[in-house]
């Protein structure tokens, strides 16, 4: 291959594979890669950057609308973000933290679309309360104690709790119709909550970055990533159409690459990555269209997770808008497969086995015996039993009326932990070289909601030298860059009126 120097990249051709060298090299075209090449491209627009996909288009995968539940995670009802601590007490500084991050999604979004970089907000993000369901006198009295400890925190001010059939019933019939009577119930309600297309939102980031002079490929899977005795990557690809095989130099390397971001993380030899591992959890979804069920729910309602289940599978029955539709979702069900991706190999769960995540991934298998009996009991659910448990929610379900929706692969974090030897990791995690010159992203939710935060930190570990340079702009796309607004009452209430305006949301 015939090196170019960075300063005189060739400008991409759709008949050409790409060569030379590149200063960011995108690997992925999900959430993450969109938000850390428009973030790059804002602070920097003279940045070379290339973007490569595998499958033919962006946003297939995990970002796709229907392999996620396209819920604003802010922590508004989701409740293991604020467990109950062993003495009964409830602290809500990790749901403050969550809420923080997705503020700065908003705030970001919300300078794109007034930029017009993103189309109109209705096309990626919709109001949609956010609620919390409990039944049962243990779980009503957490909930109570939870909307206590929320409800005078400015980030989540208009919540509100009831345990009346009547208000409840009001804030979403299908939880009310058919009720035992005497069974104690609680809900919350933020009526500021999101849904959020995240394919949408991706694409249309992508699509940008292309407009500014991006390189980006679909059907083109790397195969290899090499550091340079410059500090470079030499990274190998190929077509998945016709199989061609090349090869590129990037500066800077991102995998964003959902679960294969760990095999392609070990392919590049950084000691880093050593003791990770990744456990793949599938999902399916119960949806309705039936404009009859759709029309008496506008909510996402969000409950306790069951015995034994980990955190990802907490069941919620959600309101979701996709290209101008509304359907609901009950979900999601656990499924199994060794792959990483949907549209992954059978062979991903062998393959990254490796004498430094052995150890740890064996310490996971034996310390979590409940997961595995919690996956048996999903995998021998039929579809009359996952309309059994929507019931639960909703007690005039039909089984006629849902059919089941194939959701996407989660890689669930394993890695080494010096007291307990590994430990199952439920969220994301970022995972950088020494010399901050390559980054990966490893997990699942809060991903997509948190993808701004995420990517801010990444560009103060992996560009020490430029952040301060580039954090006058970041702070005109994200106002409470470096600073948090829950202990900013006014600013708080300021930034949530503006970006819901911008957004066309419910303040």
């Amino acid at each position: 291959m015939t090196e170019t120097p960075s300063d005189a990249l060739p400008s991409p051709d759709a008949s050409d594979l790409p060569t030379g060298t590149v200063d960011v090299l995108l690997i992925g075209g999900g959430i993450m890669s969109a938000t850390l090449g428009t973030l790059l491209q804002e602070v920097q627009p003279d940045l070379k950057i290339a973007l490569f996909e595998r499958l033919s288009d962006v946003a297939l995968e995990s970002s796709n609308a229907w392999n996620n539940a396209g819920t604003g995670h802010a922590a508004l009802c989701e409740l293991n973000y604020m467990p109950e601590g062993k003495d009964g007490t409830v602290d809500p500084a990790k749901a403050i933290s969550i809420n923080e991050q997705f503020q700065q999604s908003r705030q970001l979004w919300s300078s794109l679309v007034d930029a017009g970089v993103l189309d109109a907000p209705s096309t990626f993000i919709n109001s949609t309360p956010h609620m919390t369901f409990v039944r049962g006198e243990k779980d009503v009295a957490y909930l109570k104690k939870r909307y206590e400890a929320l409800k005078d925190e400015p980030l989540f001010a208009g919540i509100e709790y009831s345990e009346d059939s009547r208000v409840i019933n009001q804030w979403a019939p299908l939880l009310m119709q058919k009720r035992r009577k005497g069974e104690p119930f609680a809900a919350t309600r933020v009526p500021a909550g999101t849904d959020v297309d995240f394919g949408a939102l991706t694409r249309q980031l992508i699509d940008r970055l292309a407009e500014n002079g991006a390189d980006v490929r679909t059907n083109t899977e790397v195969r290899g990533l090499k550091r340079l005795d410059d500090g470079s990557w030499r990274v190998k690809y190929r077509r998945t159409v016709g199989r061609t095989p090349g090869e590129i130099r990037a500066k800077f390397v991102f995998v964003g690459a959902g679960g294969w971001a760990l095999k392609l993380l070990q392919r590049s030899g950084i000691p880093e990555i050593s003791g990770y591992g990744v456990f793949p959890i599938g999902g399916q979804w119960l949806k309705t269209t039936n404009p009859a069920i759709v029309s008496q729910h506008k909510a996402k309602v969000y409950s306790q997770a069951s015995v034994g289940a980990p955190p990802m599978s907490v069941p919620h029955l959600d309101t979701r808008v996709v290209d101008g539709e509304a359907s609901l979702l009950f979900g999601p069900f656990a499924t199994f497969s060794p792959k990483f991706l949907k549209n992954g190999s059978m062979l991903d769960i062998v393959t990254q086995v490796r004498p430094g995540n052995l150890g740890p991934m064996l310490k996971v298998a034996w310390d979590n015996p409940s997961l595995i009996r919690y996956l048996v009991g999903e995998l021998l659910k039929n579809h009359a039993k996952k309309v059994d448990s929507l019931r639960v929610f909703m007690p005039t379900a039909k089984d006629e009326d849902w059919e089941l929706l194939q959701a996407g692969q989660r890689a669930q974090v394993m890695k080494k932990d010096p007291e307990k030897g590994g430990v199952l990791q439920f969220g994301t995690e970022v995972v950088t070289g020494a010399d901050g010159t390559i980054a990966g992203l490893l997990g699942a939710s809060p991903g997509a909601s948190t993808a701004v935060s995420i990517m801010l930190g990444l560009l103060k570990t992996c560009f020490p030298d430029r952040i301060a340079s580039w954090e006058p702009r970041l702070r005109e796309l994200i106002p409470s860059y470096g600073e948090t607004l829950n202990a900013r009452p006014e600013a708080a209430r300021e930034l949530l009126d503006e970006t819901a305006e911008a957004l066309a949301l419910t303040a």
